[in-house]
């Protein structure tokens, strides 16, 4: 079976990791020192290991890197392993899910160069210089490599969020055609059934009318049942209103209140408008108007016969900020009309079409039997709903987070050597402190002397001496069984005191320049 060229790519990767890790520990090499080669043999072979289990655990790789370099040299950073330190810890910021696991890493490191320095009673200045390396050869490159993870995940992130934005565009869309699908469907239930009442009402009138014979009298009753019929059969197909993709209309017919008010007039319906000319309205609040109105005048024609019917639109407060619409009928002098049923939803699609316009709509029964209708409306269009979140904003804010990671990448190192620098500081004066001899207790010293009695002559005698000779200081006395070097300042490194013992007692004391 042929491999994925994805994984064919990254095993030709760790083919050339492990090659380009390989050349320092090779170029380390002594031919002359027949124990080198096994040292190389050992370093190539832990190295291919550690790359071999870097994808999976990158952290062990990190670990046995730093194992194979401590025996060097406790200052961790070798010349055979550095490269490698630095390659297995942006591998291991690059490639593991946590940081926990890497943090206990760091500072189990850490504390076992400590230990080893303890152990082998060697200088602090060594585990500070493990510290520095750490620093700077594993923890930098893994934070860089934190970084370039998280870049890498909100660029992934920001596709696939797009890819979702899109799909949820034409999800909206689809819902909006069939939202607009409904709207079209009450706007022509409310229109349609209107004037079928007011078709109704006519041909009533001509049902009973004296003037005509017994033939088209039962015409107009037919023609009346029939209107009644059509409008119980239309809320069952207002379902059905277009097909395809074609555009719907999205407002209206040009019809004022004053002409709706005049059909109706002439239909039969007793109508009275009290203040003309009506105020125009802009956009929703002018439809809802124009609803509220056709509304009442349909429920009166359907619900309440020969009932009257007033409307009146008047501004609602000083500032005209507002309309108030309001149309009252009578009580009926007949029963419903017959097939005038409602389905319960032109009043709840009133009340939605006037509340997203930003008004308010009442029902109530008046005292004599009648029913009224009031609506509030604005003059002014209503604020607009606040925009949904784009990608561009997405977008700025994947961005900030990629700032933020590579801030972290550079201020938590130089944060790490400001504070490596501070204890070392600390350690330093301590050091010099444990290790200062007065200049008057250095001169009252005697050659001869043994240690017991130097604690004698000098009241605060040093609790340790220097690691050893400062650098370019002149050669030790021939003979010389011990030589211990005390600061003379506390503020420079030079002059020292040397003090020189043979046999325990003390045979040569100088000031070493």
């Amino acid at each position: 079976m042929r491999e994925a060229p994805s994984a064919v790519r990254e095993r030709l990767f760790d083919l050339l990791l492990w090659l380009l890790l390989c050349v320092p520990v090779l170029l380390r090499s002594d031919p002359n020192d027949g124990g080198s080669w096994t040292r190389v043999a050992v370093g190539v072979v832990v190295l291919a290991g550690c790359v071999a289990v870097s994808r999976r655990w990158p952290l062990v790789s990190l670990a046995a890197t730093v194992a194979a370099s401590l025996p060097a040299t406790l200052e961790l950073f070798t010349p055979s392993y550095s490269l490698a330190l630095v390659a297995f810890g942006y591998l291991a910021g690059r490639r593991q899910d946590h940081t926990r696991a890497a943090l206990w890493l760091f500072g189990a490191i850490a504390a076992t160069g400590l230990v080893l320095t303890w152990v082998t009673r060697t200088s602090l200045g060594q585990w500070f210089t493990l510290l520095l390396a750490l620093a700077l050869a594993v923890v930098a490159p893994w934070l860089i490599g934190r970084y370039v993870r998280q870049y890498d995940r909100l660029v992934r992130s920001g596709w696939q969020l797009a890819d979702r934005m899109e799909r949820e565009q034409a999800a909206v869309a689809d819902r909006e055609r069939l939202r607009e699908r409904s709207r079209i469907a009450g706007d022509m239930h409310d229109s349609l059934g209107h004037d079928l009442a007011l078709i109704a009402i006519r041909a009533g009138a001509l049902e009973v009318s004296p003037e005509l014979g017994p033939d088209q009298q039962r015409a107009a009753g037919e023609l009346r049942r029939a209107a009644a019929d059509a409008t119980a059969r239309l809320r069952d197909i207002i379902g059905v209103l277009r097909e395809g993709d074609e555009a719907a209309p999205t407002s209206p017919a040009g019809e004022t209140v004053e002409e709706l008010a005049a059909r109706a007039r002439a239909s039969g319906l007793t109508v009275t408008l009290a203040a003309t000319p009506v105020p125009t309205l802009p956009g929703m609040s002018g439809m809802a108007l124009h609803r509220v109105v056709q509304e009442g005048l349909t429920n009166a024609a359907k619900h309440a016969p020969g009932a009257a019917v007033s409307i009146a639109v008047t501004p609602e407060d000083d500032e005209a900020a507002t309309v108030r619409v309001e149309v009252v009928s009578g009580p009926g002098t007949g029963g419903p009309s017959p097939g005038s049923g409602s389905g319960g939803t032109g009043l709840v699609g009133l009340g939605e079409r006037v509340r997203l316009a930003g008004g308010t709509l009442t029902h109530r029964a008046t005292g004599d039997g009648g029913f009224a209708l009031t609506a509030v409306l604005p003059r002014t269009a209503p604020a607009p709903l606040p925009a949904a979140p784009t990608s561009a904003r997405e977008l700025d804010r994947a961005r900030r987070e990629v700032r933020k990671g590579l801030a972290r990448a550079i201020w938590i190192p130089l944060a790490l050597l400001a504070a490596l620098g501070a204890l070392m500081l600390g350690v330093a004066a301590w050091t010099q402190a444990q290790s200062y001899l007065e200049p008057d207790d250095y001169a009252r010293i005697r050659i001869g002397q043994t240690p017991a009695q130097l604690d004698e002559t000098v009241d605060d005698w040093p609790e340790h001496p220097l690691d050893g000779a400062p650098r370019m200081a002149p050669p030790e006395p021939p003979g010389m069984d011990e030589c211990r070097y005390y600061r003379s300042t506390m503020l420079a490194a030079v002059p020292v005191y040397r003090l020189c013992f043979v046999g325990g007692h003390l045979a040569d004391k100088a000031e070493v320049p």
